[in-house]
């Protein structure tokens, strides 16, 4: 920036500042953004509730005096990652947005959700102690009560008891009578459910029965007696034919919450889907689960085009990264005891996901605008693409236009606050100004 728009180098320092600044929290400036959202995004709903999606994403970073750094293993199946990394476990929050297949999951809350629990009890500490499922839930809850009910999709590695439980808790304590949120997720092949209990006979002594017998639901796909139903749905921007069998059952280990599986065969494969909204069909929490991997493109998005995990924050307040400690090895943050250190660390913490919510909102942004401009040929043929997109111009298209464009717009604009913004900050002697490179 300080170089593409000729910049007094000062601007630097302040940009650092900028972000380590307590005259803003991620918080409110995230509040504000979602109030512009809910007034002004093409949010998608389905059965009346807005679509969120959730999953964590795991940024490799390796400075040995960054906060929340730790070692993790990495799932990817592709030969050119490791098969451990170094660096920062986020949760992210998004929403989908746009109509018919031109959607896009825009980012709404992006957080460190792991190794920096040390720090949750220090003084003037805003970082929660719970674990990365339970905090997703918690953040799936915050944007549910800016946009309404919502129906919130995760993998199955968040289909969990303590997960249920924390999700009841809220719904119960909100003020409505409807469940607030509800979730759409995918159990694992080992899953194992329960029928419904008897009706406990007349005068028979003893409490009544939680639970029925137990069935493995990966049997239920070869079972003779299981008839599956065909449907044509859509999912993944195609129209499938599907095989789907309905099931409402209790699930959870000493918690035995009633849920509703759908089994599906697809394209030769099984799957095994969930929901708690008893309400929804079949067909549609087959189409909805389909609408998870969105946030998948707009993870790839966020780092690729938008930078938004290019952070390099750091104190020598942080004990160094030791790479070879063994897991049962206290956390390093554990360690620190003076007070001044530990205010260090966490304004260091704070100076991350300030970032990173910047990043989400230059995000959500640069989709708001690709979607306004579907069917407008200004960005869609702006440049040669092999494979174009025939709905909506991605993240990328939109970004290299206003790359090539922007000077050219701010000789356009010459009293527009973003063109008096920057002329005021370029410096005499750094170069060319902006009417010399347009």
């Amino acid at each position: 920036m300080i170089r593409e728009l000729s910049l007094n180098p000062r601007c630097y320092e302040s940009l650092i500042h900028f972000f380590r600044s307590t005259a803003w929290t991620a918080d409110k400036v995230r509040t504000c953004w979602y109030r512009f959202l809910s007034a002004h995004a093409p949010v998608h709903r389905v059965k009346g509730r807005v679509v969120l999606v959730g999953d964590g994403v795991k940024q490799s970073k390796e400075g040995y005096h960054m906060p929340g750094v730790k070692k993790m293993v990495q799932e990817s199946e592709t030969q050119s990652k490791g098969e451990f990394i170094f660096g920062h476990l986020f949760g992210a929050v998004g929403v989908l947005i746009g109509r018919r297949a031109q959607k896009f999951c825009l980012p709404l809350k992006v957080n460190i959700q792991d190794g920096i629990r040390a720090a949750a009890d220090w003084a003037d500490s805003a970082i929660s102690a719970e674990s990365h499922i339970l905090q997703m839930i918690r953040n799936g809850f915050e944007a549910a009560e800016s946009f309404g009910k919502s129906v919130l999709l995760l993998d199955r590695y968040f289909l969990s008891v303590p997960a249920l439980q924390l999700m009841n808790k809220l719904n119960a304590e909100h003020e409505e009578d409807e469940e607030l949120l509800t979730i759409v997720t995918k159990a694992k092949k080992n899953c194992i459910a329960y029928r419904l209990p008897p009706s406990k006979e007349i005068g028979k002594k003893g409490r009544p029965r939680k639970k029925g017998e137990s069935v493995r639901l990966i049997s239920l796909f070869d079972d003779p007696g299981v008839k599956f139903k065909k449907a044509r749905v859509t999912a993944y921007g195609e129209q499938k034919d599907v095989e789907y069998y309905c099931v409402d059952l209790l699930w959870g280990m000493k918690h035995y919450q009633k849920l509703r599986f759908v089994l599906v065969k697809w394209d030769g494969v099984t799957s095994i889907l969930v929901t708690t909204d008893l309400t929804l069909s079949p067909v549609s929490v087959i189409e909805l689960y389909a609408w998870r991997a969105k946030i998948e493109s707009m993870f790839l998005e966020m780092k690729q085009q938008i930078g938004g995990f290019g952070y390099h924050f750091w104190t020598a307040a942080m004990p160094k990264l030791n790479h070879y400690a063994r897991p049962e090895a206290p956390d390093p943050m554990s360690q620190v005891t003076d007070v001044e250190r530990r205010k260090r660390i966490l304004d260091c913490i704070r100076a991350t996901e300030a970032f990173v919510v910047c990043s989400t909102i230059a995000m959500g942004i640069v989709q708001l605008i690709s979607m306004k401009e579907c069917g407008k040929g200004s960005i869609r043929n702006f440049r040669y693409m092999r494979t174009p997109s025939k709905v909506k111009p991605s993240e990328g298209t939109v970004m290299y236009f206003f790359r090539r464009n922007l000077f050219s717009m701010l000789l356009q604009n010459p009293d527009s606050f973003v063109t008096r913004f920057i002329r005021e900050r370029q410096s005499e002697t750094s170069g060319d100004t902006v009417d010399d490179v347009a």
